[in-house]
């Protein structure tokens, strides 16, 4: 199929590369690989926002940036993601000059916001856990709902140069309205550094000081007057250290070739395309993650998961899995799916994959 024609700024020739893309089964690879980001993203960051909203517990100073996270990841997934689907199903961008400068802002914009709010998130685990005694001073309320004012005034702020630079441009490779590594070196080095390099240095510090004072803590070398890390503070710091961690390992092969790029341009032609394009998806698939990594690392997620699509789904009866004894010594171990053929109704189906994922260390029994 050949490409659309279109009248885009582009960030090369076509004739200028052999395009991996002519392969069918990397285009069907590639669909694949967003259409299952689109929608974990979308149901994802929904019931992420949905269950802060919901669960007292969950509604903490500090999920405010979860919140405005899941915001971020939701913003590609509704407008510019579908948008990319479409050039991919074309072979081309047909969507027109306008809709490819805001696909690529929105790019911008959910990017730069997430690596912000992630850095808020850092700054705020830091505070809890290392500075207690003066986390509700600074995390209040209403200085919490400023500083995330202040995360999305910064984004806004570090996206509207693009305009001006004219570095939002169509990658064929990519099928993408993106920013364009090679528009300006100076530019691409201020973007890497400012908007990975330095907030991804500043979560680091934070999280080294907190596993600098969690490994005191164990040892006791800490004096017992020091204010203790509770189980729950540390396994809610080990899930937002998780979500930092996918967060890098998905953006920085994209960011060091932007930098090796614009450090020297010649390396724009000797970075194999495949390679490119498999850090752009990375990135991409990046924005359905953190709902997931929740919902296995957090209980009150969890819990408040399976409530919403319970609700969803019309049922709050309990799983027909009563009869597998708990307490007796097992003479015969239920698989999984014995226990999920036990129940009979979609909706008992859907509470019992929900009760099994928080009891996959418990051995079952047969019932009688």
């Amino acid at each position: 199929m050949p490409r659309s024609e279109t009248h885009l700024p582009q960030l090369m020739s076509l004739e200028d590369h052999e395009p991996t893309m002519s392969f069918p089964w990397v285009v069907t690879l590639l669909a694949g690989v967003l259409i299952t980001t689109i929608v974990v993203d979308v149901i994802g960051n929904l019931l992420v926002i949905v269950s802060v909203f919901r669960n007292r517990k969950l509604r903490k100073a500090g999920n405010a940036f979860v919140v405005s996270l899941a915001l971020a990841d939701l913003v590609v997934a509704i407008y510019p993601y579908p948008l990319v689907l479409t050039a991919i199903f074309h072979d081309g961008w047909i969507a027109g000059y306008i809709h490819c400068q805001i696909s690529g802002f929105l790019m911008g914009l959910s990017v730069i916001g997430s690596i912000f709010n992630i850095t808020g998130i850092a700054i705020n685990r830091y505070c809890y856990i290392c500075h207690s005694l003066k986390y509700d001073k600074l995390f209040s309320n209403s200085n919490t709902m400023c500083y995330v004012v202040l995360v999305w005034a910064l984004t806004i702020l570090a996206i509207v140069p693009n305009w001006f630079v004219e570095s939002l441009q169509y990658d064929p490779r990519v099928y993408s309205c993106t920013f364009a590594q090679s528009v300006s070196s100076l530019y691409t080095i201020t973007v890497v550094v400012v908007h990975f390099i330095l907030p991804i240095g500043i979560v680091t510090y934070c999280y080294l000081r907190i596993w600098i004072l969690v490994i005191q803590v164990r040892r006791r070398v800490k004096p017992d007057s020091r204010p203790k890390i509770k189980p729950h503070d540390l396994r809610n710091f080990l899930t937002m250290f998780v979500v930092f961690v996918l967060f890098a390992v998905c953006w920085a092969p994209l960011n060091l070739i932007g930098l090796a790029v614009a450090l020297d341009s010649r390396l724009s032609r000797a970075i194999p395309e495949w390679l490119f394009t498999a850090s752009y998806f990375m990135a991409y698939f990046n924005s359905c993650l953190n709902a997931v990594v929740y919902g296995v690392l957090n209980h009150n997620f969890r819990k408040e998961y399976k409530r919403i699509v319970l609700i969803i789904f019309n049922t709050t009866s309990a799983p027909e899995v009563a009869t597998c004894n708990l307490r007796k010594p097992p003479s015969k171990m239920c698989t999984a799916v014995e226990i999920y053929r036990l129940t009979s109704t979609k909706c008992c189906r859907i509470n019992t994959l929900f009760w099994m994922f928080g009891r996959l260390s418990i051995p079952l029994k047969h019932p009688k």
